[in-house]
């Protein structure tokens, strides 16, 4: 499968340019990755009609996830024979992830990342990252986008690799190297929708206005 839409992951321009200053955000930061963030939760009722359809499409992604995770673990018990049904699973998954992941990532991309990013900033919530560019939470949430389209891609290749390779022992190999790549994802994706759904949103709702919220979808 070709991400099609991947080929265009530029979340937005000032990505490239102050790509130096940021510094590598681990996919785990074990072990306190999942602790209860400093700002306050806010209930899913309180919250305004966007942010509640992008946790909504939050609980969509995970349920795949757990289906891919399902298939992942499916494939390391039993290596990868002939099954349609396997087959079915990963195309399905990949499908999504294509069409609705990406769609959901360009979403706060287009309309809540850039707004939240400058409001941050002007509340003097950020950092400077060791540079003179100021960091926020928004740019790790488009670092994580970034790192999660190029997880897919390499988990998609070495998966469809492995099952071409005529040769047991590179197929075993090359499988195992699809495997981690895609549990990776499957991590990373989850804390990401974690850190967006208890920091990123509640950030929103504290930064901008109702008015705000509701003219962006």
């Amino acid at each position: 499968m070709e991400f099609k839409k991947q080929q265009k992951v530029d979340p937005v321009n000032r990505k490239a340019e102050k790509q130096d200053d940021i510094p590598e955000y681990s996919p785990m930061d074990p072990p306190d990755a999942y602790a209860p963030p400093s700002i306050e939760e806010i209930p899913y009722e309180a919250l305004p009609n966007f942010l509640q359809n992008l946790i909504n499409e939050h609980k969509t992604i995970q349920m795949a996830l757990d289906e891919f995770e399902g298939v992942l673990g499916h494939l390391q018990e039993s290596g990868f024979k002939s099954d349609k049904g396997v087959d079915k699973s990963l195309r399905k998954f990949f499908n999504f992830l294509d069409d609705q992941i990406v769609s959901h990532h360009q979403k706060e991309e287009k309309n809540l990342f850039p707004l939240l990013h400058q409001r941050l900033i002007e509340q003097g919530e950020h950092s400077s990252g060791g540079g003179e560019t100021p960091i926020t939470a928004i740019d790790m949430m488009e670092d994580d986008h970034i790192k999660l389209m190029q997880l897919a891609a390499v988990t998609f290749n070495l998966l469809g690799l492995a099952v071409r390779l005529p040769d047991l022992r590179s197929r075993a190999i090359t499988l195992d190297a699809g495997l981690e790549q895609g549990k990776t994802l499957v991590e990373l994706l989850r804390l990401h929708m974690f850190r967006e759904d208890t920091l990123v949103f509640p950030l929103a709702v504290k930064h901008l206005s109702i008015r705000e919220l509701d003219e962006m979808g």
